[in-house]
């Protein structure tokens, strides 16, 4: 069999399993970036951290390549990623980490989750409508729906479709909701131990004030992996309670300030 054949067979292979290439890339790409992080940097940057910033890099080059829009997924080699990185495999991981939450050392969080949930929906939400002000939007509608964005890149087009926004905000409040995403996920592990994030309560709390589920969960799991579970509960209730007063409170809040 010649050199030709055998590249030929890998590559059928590859395209023919495509979620099993998938799940081997990243396991390569998380493996190159934990190397990196532990002698790059003496460990001073998670491996988690690095490979966000590397997906994200591969991601541009895909779009670079295709001119498409899916990243790396729109290459055929690659396709499976589309399937690991979307929303039923990510919601499959969250709610399986709810197995992991030992009810006890949840229920000590109390009313101080229930007060980092309000606060991190509502403080989000006050810093994009500000800043979308800041930047001449007038429009209540608009203002409430990159409001909404901040909260997390759900709750944006939740809110917009809700109230009547116009497909380019709708598409504004993703952007938002996925750069703060990003950044919860690159620096929680940096400043964790700033935050004294080290135990249940205090992730539940983190889990509350961030809100953003891909967020806090990455971080979470570059910084402790046990943790994980507790951070995602209270983000996940954070989503939905985003969902509720978006189109409700806040956008008759908004309407009230600006109209």
């Amino acid at each position: 069999m010649s050199t030709l054949d055998v590249v030929h067979l890998i590559d059928k292979a590859i395209i023919d399993a495509p979620l099993v290439t998938a799940f081997a890339f990243v396991g390569c790409v998380v493996l190159v970036s934990n190397f990196l992080g532990k002698h790059l940097t003496g460990g001073r940057v998670a491996g988690s951290a690095i490979a966000v910033l590397a997906g994200l890099a591969l991601a541009w080059v895909g779009g670079a390549i295709t001119g498409k829009s899916k990243g790396l997924s729109d290459l055929a080699e690659f396709s499976g990623l589309a399937l690991m990185g979307g929303a039923m495999m990510r919601d499959f991981t969250i709610v399986a980490t709810a197995s992991e939450v030992n009810v006890e050392e949840a229920k000590k969080a109390g009313w101080l989750g229930f007060i980092a949930l309000v606060l991190g929906t509502v403080l989000p939400f006050v810093a994009g409508v500000s800043i979308a002000y800041a930047f001449g939007v007038r429009d209540p509608i608009a203002l409430t729906t990159i409001g909404a964005g901040a909260i997390t890149y759900i709750v944006g087009p939740i809110t917009g479709a809700a109230i009547g926004a116009s497909s380019e905000i709708i598409a504004l409040s993703i952007a938002t909701g996925v750069v703060k995403a990003i950044i919860v996920m690159v620096f929680t592990p940096v400043f964790a131990r700033f935050m004294r994030l080290n135990n249940p309560q205090a992730a539940m709390v983190f889990g509350g004030l961030a809100g953003t589920v891909s967020g806090v969960s990455a971080g979470l799991a570059a910084t402790d992996r046990r943790l994980v579970p507790y951070g995602s509960l209270v983000a996940t209730f954070h989503t939905g309670f985003g969902c509720l007063l978006g189109p409700s409170v806040l956008y008759l809040a908004v309407k009230a300030l600006f109209s």
